[in-house]
């Protein structure tokens, strides 16, 4: 008697996506601070942003990557791009600390209404001309931009009708990028984890929770699969402003948002295994949740086989259809940032993709034996 077995390879498919920034060439942020003192014109600096543009696409696509950006290269910053040109704005806003003792300054408004003078999918379409796989759009999250309103109010535009115009222009400004075919649009979060170092109450943080929900409440459930969210302790110049704050107060809230995507910060972690514990305990059926596996700030680049390792002991804990691997952070979230070559972001971007392909072996072949 013969019995036959069904020798097809299970393929247990883990997603893997970046976060959205790379370091700008020498160059190109030698331009900008130039062009800022009215020594290089706007046309100059435009050609230097679409090659920068281009450069990283082509580099993105050598990797293997199957998901890439645009590497944010032409923002100021993740967080201002929506600002670019608008008039009633003034420099003394909300100052962000990190560890290392530099600062981070937002602006405020100065009057209303409110409105974004630009949008990302302007980025998103440029990069979708260059190539042909899936680009994936990074937009600031509502709950940053809610920062510029001045503590002491503004004659005649209050916080309330603030909030209403922000709220319609952040629906906007996602829904014109998935409109445009991005694969997924990742709201940038990164205040959520320094919500509790400023407000240990979680108050503050509930409130950002909420915000971003009338925000997504706005997308049906198909679309809030297209959508993701970016959460880490504010990688920049090699430093934090939140990296001592733990994810067991961050995550229970976190996950309480419509999103269907989650990349969170997880190399630069010390206790991963009570991080994946809290993760498995705390997210939703239907969450996708990609975890960092490599770190940004970190000059060394990581080997496929300890990003394997790594996503192999999150599979023990995580189901592995609601896996996937991304990077710590933007390499670059801000236009100044030199803290890292353009050639190492790569290099670790390679490394997460070979890494998350030898892991997906590697599951796929256990999921097959079992099936006999």
């Amino acid at each position: 008697m013969f019995v036959f077995f069904n020798l097809t390879l299970i393929n247990m498919r883990i997603q893997t996506e970046p976060i959205g920034s790379i370091p700008r060439p020498i160059e190109l942020i030698l331009a900008i601070k130039a062009h800022a003192a009215g020594q290089v014109s706007d046309q100059d600096l435009q050609l230097l942003y679409d090659r920068a543009v281009s450069d990283t696409i082509k580099k993105f696509e050598a990797t293997g990557s199957p998901v890439i950006s645009d590497g944010e290269q032409s923002k100021p910053s993740f967080a201002t791009y929506p600002l670019q040109g608008m008039q009633n704005l003034s420099p003394d806003g909300v100052i962000i600390p990190f560890a290392d003792g530099h600062t981070r300054q937002l602006p405020k408004i100065t009057s209303g209404p409110f409105k974004y003078q630009l949008y990302s999918d302007v980025y998103l379409q440029k990069a979708k001309q260059l190539t042909s796989l899936p680009v994936k759009q990074a937009v600031i999250a509502v709950s940053a931009i809610s920062l510029l309103y001045p503590g002491e109010g503004i004659e005649g535009y209050s916080r309330e009708e603030f909030i209403s115009d922000l709220v319609n222009e952040a629906v906007t400004d996602i829904r014109r990028s998935l409109d445009k075919g991005a694969h997924v649009v990742q709201i940038d979060f990164t205040e959520a984890r320094l919500s509790l170092k400023l407000d240990p109450s979680g108050a503050l943080l509930r409130s950002f929770i909420d915000l971003n929900n009338l925000v997504l409440g706005r997308f049906t459930r198909d679309e809030r699969k297209r959508i993701g969210v970016h959460s880490c302790p504010g990688g920049d110049r090699d430093s934090t402003h939140s990296a001592d704050i733990s994810y067991s107060g961050l995550l229970p809230l976190l996950f309480q948002l419509n999103a269907g995507n989650f990349y969170l910060e997880y190399a630069g972690e010390k206790n991963k295994r009570q991080v994946l514990h809290t993760i498995k305990n705390t997210m939703k059926p239907g969450q996708v949740i990609f975890l960092g596996v490599t770190d940004v700030l970190n000059p060394r680049v990581e080997t496929p086989e300890e990003i394997r390792d790594i996503v192999l002991e999150a599979a023990e804990i995580i189901p592995v259809d609601q896996l996937g691997t991304t990077d710590d952070c933007g390499f670059s979230p801000f236009a100044d940032d030199d803290s890292t070559s353009r050639e190492k972001a790569f290099e670790k971007i390679r490394a997460r993709v070979e890494g998350t392909k030898l892991a997906e072996t590697i599951i796929s072949k256990k999921k097959h034996f079992f099936q006999f």
